[in-house]
């Protein structure tokens, strides 16, 4: 790989001069467009099935299930197995999952109507295995394809990438839902993982950190554990982030939002679920040119309450304007979070144990999504839909104070005192 020019100060481009990272970013950006499409239909298609908003959060509950257990062994995968391999691999299995979700919506959906749900459960427990192998695997090989003073900059645009897939998916997942019908807009999420399967090609396998010592599969876990949690700075920021998304999440119960409370459709939907991630990519492209790396932990809290707050107001609205709104300035908030949390644990994590480190962080942040799906989904069952929704953004609000009050070195943390 050649290596660009000294970074300047501040550089805005600077990962990008690497043309690996470029296709690395091409890949996340075509398989997120996918899975965040998917997920769109999955949830239009389940609650106009069942109308039971337990039905959302059972959609969450059967992917965070095996995402987490199979975390437990997929960081020490990561650390063993070449991470490209492990990328293609599952990336393929997701190709199979939407391969399903297509053939399950041929003949007018008569196999919904046979089976009911529960198919569409199975395989999103599937995927839910896969990308609890993917995500460290891809994480651990970002670190590699990157060198290591890049990182911040790095990880302003892998999230940008993201978010701005995640804008993408749900817009046109809710478009093609409703102007082309659910077949077709399955078969768009399938051919977007083919692209992003050709992707994988573009990145070099770049061989396995050298370990200093070859450890047992337990052993490995319990190395993985005890750095976490001696890492007082790291587990501060993903207990926050876990308790707040947990809480907080209003995204899964949005069809049951837009259907019931705005009145709008499966375009609607699609719009209401990329506005978080709108917002996002805003905020990331402000941060890819003034990274929040001094006072980072005060802006931490900062933006997790602000999300909370966001959270709470859009319970109270009626007008889909607004709510549009209040999701995108949430997800505005939430981006400052992601990537002070991606910074820290790029830079205070060995390379030899990158895999781990990123299949525990994803057992807390990752699977807390999900879980906070299936706690939205209860929630709105057992109390209603708006006092649910209240509810998670006032215990963010809690989140933090507790997290302001637990870990004082959260407050102190600056990115830049950091080598």
């Amino acid at each position: 790989m050649s290596q660009p020019s000294k970074e300047k100060k501040h550089e805005p481009f600077a990962s990008l001069n690497f043309v690996e990272f470029r296709y690395f970013l091409l890949y996340r950006f075509l398989f997120t467009v996918a899975i965040r499409m998917q997920g769109v239909i999955v949830g239009w298609q389940i609650y106009e099935n069942t109308h039971d908003p337990l039905s959302l959060g059972l959609i969450g509950l059967a992917e965070a299930v095996p995402y987490v257990i199979s975390s437990f062994f997929s960081g020490h995968t990561a650390d063993v197995v070449n991470r490209k391999v492990l990328m293609v691999c599952f990336t393929v299995v997701f190709l199979f999952c939407a391969t399903a979700l297509t053939i399950f919506t041929f003949n007018n959906s008569s196999f919904l109507l046979t089976y009911g749900v529960f198919p569409v459960y199975a395989i999103i427990f599937i995927s839910g295995i896969a990308r609890g192998f993917l995500a460290p695997a891809v994480s651990a090989l970002f670190a590699q394809i990157v060198p290591r003073e890049h990182y911040a900059n790095a990880t302003a645009w892998n999230s940008n990438t993201w978010q701005t897939a995640a804008v993408t998916g749900p817009a046109f997942g809710g478009l093609i839902y409703g102007f082309a019908g659910v077949t077709n807009a399955y078969l768009c999420v399938v051919s977007l993982i083919v692209l992003a399967f050709v992707m994988t090609f573009k990145i070099k396998r770049h061989p396995l950190p050298i370990r200093k010592k070859i450890e047992p599969l337990m052993e490995s876990l319990a190395t993985g554990i005890r750095f976490l949690f001696n890492t007082k700075s790291l587990l501060a920021a993903i207990t926050l982030d876990l308790f707040a998304v947990l809480f907080g999440g209003a995204v899964a119960i949005l069809p049951m939002f837009a259907h019931d409370i705005l009145k709008v459709g499966p375009e609607g939907l699609g719009f209401l679920n990329a506005a978080p991630f709108l917002g996002s990519v805003i905020m990331g492209i402000v941060l890819a040119y003034i990274p929040p790396l001094k006072e980072a932990g005060k802006w931490l809290l900062y933006c997790v309450a602000g999300f909370g707050i966001a959270t709470i107001l859009f319970a109270f609205t009626t007008n889909f304007y607004l709510a549009f709104s209040l999701l995108l300035i949430a997800g505005m908030f939430d981006c400052v979070s992601v990537i002070i949390r991606g910074t820290l644990q790029q830079l205070l994590t060995p390379d030899e144990m990158r895999g781990r480190i990123s299949a525990l962080n994803n057992i807390f942040i990752g699977s807390s999504n999900e879980l906070g799906a299936f706690e939205s989904g209860a929630m709105a069952k057992l109390m209603g839909l708006i006092p649910s929704i209240i509810f998670g953004g006032s215990m963010s609000l809690v989140v933090v104070l507790f997290s302001s009050i637990k870990f004082p070195e959260l407050r102190k943390l600056n990115l830049r005192e950091i080598r």
